[in-house]
């Protein structure tokens, strides 16, 4: 298990380099001048000089870009535009909220799905199995631009049950939580199902049930675990997902997490925040990529070998 590790690790270290690249490359990507898009067209000839300074863009790219990973590994991000304080402190205020929001709708939708998907498998072709595919489409033709507003209107509004917006309470969460994690609730009970009807098919439970193991014992001792190995790995990418997804569903319900930050630093043209959180965003989403592969592995230990 070291050795795969330190492989992944190695592995791990030119995705890393290539995505902090394209992230420096974002300013000079755009269009234009960066400098005079941030500030207007009205500002003068030294104001735009002044913040081409202040962000380094006067000097040689790579100059520039060498600066960039040493200040990377210094732990700093920059200073918003905004506010005058560093990128980081304000990443790491408003990151706790996403990541609250983003396991709140992963626990909704492991609630729903692993059950919906072993009555699936378990009651196939019958009322139960058809429930539950027809939630899982329902599921997916639901974005989360359409589902949150329609929660609002009906648990909100009509029926005055959850505040509309905001963050300070269990109530604020139930909404925002339920918008997100719907879509990947509807995945994992599709993953479930297919995952389940292989495992009983195969010739270890048709042994199981000869020797007169129990339909239960078969089904969540034998099968169930078997068939959650591809489900771990769709769970931990789609957790990414949730981390960088959450921005739709931040920006409906106000919640103060780093995807509806990531949004109002667009607005405000604060290159250096918005720049801070795509980056940390992309981190996050490759790390839960790596404990997914190792979490992965531990549950397959074949997985160590093949790679």
């Amino acid at each position: 298990m070291k050795a795969y590790l330190i492989r992944r690790l190695i592995i791990l270290l030119p995705v890393l380099l290539g995505v902090v690249t394209l992230v420096f490359s974002f300013i000079h990507l755009i269009p234009g001048d960066p400098v005079v898009s941030m500030l207007g067209e009205q500002a003068s000839a030294a104001e735009v000089q002044k913040l081409r300074s202040q962000l380094k863009l006067d000097q040689p790219l790579y100059i520039q870009y060498l600066q960039y990973l040493k200040g990377l590994f210094r732990g700093n991000l920059g200073t918003s535009l905004i506010t005058e304080k560093p990128v980081l402190s304000i990443i790491l205020s408003h990151y706790p909220a996403t990541i609250i929001l983003a396991l709140s709708a992963l626990l909704i939708a492991l609630a729903i799905s692993l059950p919906a998907g072993v009555i699936s498998a378990t009651h196939r072709d019958k009322k139960a199995d058809h429930l539950a595919r027809l939630f899982a489409l329902l599921g997916l033709s639901m974005p989360n631009f359409w589902l949150g507003p329609m929660l609002i209107i009906i648990f909100s509004l009509k029926l005055n049950l959850f505040p509309v917006s905001g963050a300070g309470s269990l109530s604020h969460l139930v909404l925002p939580a339920i918008t997100l994690g719907t879509a990947l609730a509807a995945f994992l009970t599709r993953m479930t199902r297919s995952s389940m009807l292989e495992e009983l098919s195969k010739d270890y439970i048709r042994t199981a049930r000869a020797k007169g193991l129990s339909r239960r014992r078969i089904i969540y001792r034998h099968a169930l675990k078997n068939a959650l190995i591809p489900v771990v790995t769709l769970v931990g990418l789609q957790f990414g997902t949730l981390l960088t997804g959450a921005i739709i569903t931040e920006t409906i319900f106000s919640w103060p997490g780093i995807g509806r930050m990531t949004i109002q630093a667009i607005h405000q043209r604060d290159y250096p925040l918005v720049q801070g959180a795509i980056l940390f965003i992309s981190f996050s989403y490759i790390l839960v990529n790596m404990l997914t592969d190792i979490a992965y592995a531990w549950l397959d230990p074949r997985i160590r070998y093949q790679r």
